[in-house]
């Protein structure tokens, strides 16, 4: 008796792990940035999109989300955005998308009756990154670069996916221009 009930505890706690590991990791959102030590960010108003050679994009529509959203951050930042040759600062961007193995534990049945199952289940998750990069084409060097990273869910609807890309491009832009 002594035993099985030893048994279901290891099992309950396997499964509580399995079941807080998942969360946290399909939950999870990273976001980081850093910067050219001794920038002078004041001086940079205006900004321009290039592409990054050899980077991976996205279709035309993903594409236009993206920029609209970095757009809508850099603007509130008071940058404005330019096609002209004579820009402060040239940006671009590029993502990926990795797929990852995800554990959901379950478990029935309970200690106070000895006995009950556990079980984990493994599925696939799409991890997207998108790293942001600004250069100063006066000196031809990167003065700021971030990245975010979150879980994507292909069952979202476009309105959720548009909300989640937003609420990325702000936090990753939060503490920008950074302090000197």
């Amino acid at each position: 008796m002594m035993r099985e009930t030893r048994n279901n505890f290891v099992k309950l706690g396997l499964a509580l792990a399995f079941a807080l590991f998942a969360c946290a990791f399909v939950s999870a959102q990273d976001v980081t940035s850093n910067a050219m030590p001794g920038a002078d960010f004041s001086k940079y108003h205006t900004y321009k999109w290039v592409p990054i050679d050899g980077a991976t994009y996205p279709n035309q529509i993903v594409d236009a989300q993206i920029k609209a959203s970095i757009d809508t951050q850099l603007a509130s930042k008071g940058l404005t955005k330019t096609d002209g040759d004579k820009a402060d600062l040239l940006i671009g961007y590029q993502v990926s998308v990795q797929q990852e193995k995800q554990w959901n534990a379950y478990s029935t049945g309970g200690m106070r009756w000895g006995g009950g199952m556990a079980s984990a289940q493994q599925s696939t998750i799409s991890i997207g990154t998108l790293v942001a990069d600004m250069y100063d084409p006066a000196n031809k060097q990167l003065v700021w670069t971030g990245r975010a990273t979150k879980t994507l869910d292909p069952n979202d609807n476009q309105a959720k996916k548009q909300k989640n890309l937003d609420k990325a491009m702000a936090k990753l832009f939060k503490n920008f221009p950074p302090k000197s």
